[in-house]
């Protein structure tokens, strides 16, 4: 098969999706399962855990296949979401539980946890998902200590580009702290 556009490929496995096609099931997980566990695991550190809510968002795609709105993004960006929303839900359950058991804690540093692993966990996906030539930039700048101009030569483009792509990707990254709503 020719290679489809990404929104033409999200159409399309939401349709197969829809009509129970297992084969379906599994190309969708074969595409997303790394991202579903890594974003889970993220937030909870734990792979039982991790394994758990990945059976869960599958679970949810197959059972609800049209909950996904193509006018609000990618069918990626739509599992990231999910995988989120349930591996905080799980989290925040989690703590509860803990808490209520040994009482050590409290309801505000339970929110602070599950704060911070919201927004771990977003910048998790923010970075896999920017284009590689920003990741590029800031893997340069930022984990080898390259100043822009050092960056600019690395990747063969001008200083204004490095510039450019270094801003962009901070511009993504900062948005992973305050994003839509809170967890």
């Amino acid at each position: 098969m020719a290679m489809e556009t990404p929104r033409r490929w999200d159409r399309r496995m939401q349709q197969r999706l829809a009509r129970g096609e297992a084969a379906a099931l599994g190309e969708f997980y074969d595409r997303f399962a790394s991202l579903v566990h890594s974003l889970a695991h993220r937030v909870l550190d734990d792979d039982a855990a991790a394994d758990q809510v990945t059976r869960e968002v599958f679970g949810y795609v197959w059972e609800n296949p049209d909950s996904y709105d193509p006018k609000h993004g990618s069918m990626r960006a739509w599992v990231a979401r999910l995988t989120q929303r349930q591996a905080v839900n799980r989290l925040r359950q989690a703590e509860a539980t803990a808490y209520a058991e040994t009482g050590i804690g409290s309801a505000e540093e339970l929110e602070q946890k599950v704060r911070r692993a919201w927004v771990a966990a977003r910048a998790d996906y923010i970075v896999t998902s920017m284009p590689a030539s920003l990741r590029a930039a800031l893997e340069l700048a930022y984990f080898q200590r390259r100043d822009y101009r050092q960056t600019a030569a690395d990747l063969g483009v001008t200083e204004d580009e490095a510039r450019r792509r270094l801003r962009l990707g901070l511009q993504l990254l900062s948005s992973a702290n305050g994003y839509g709503r809170t967890p």
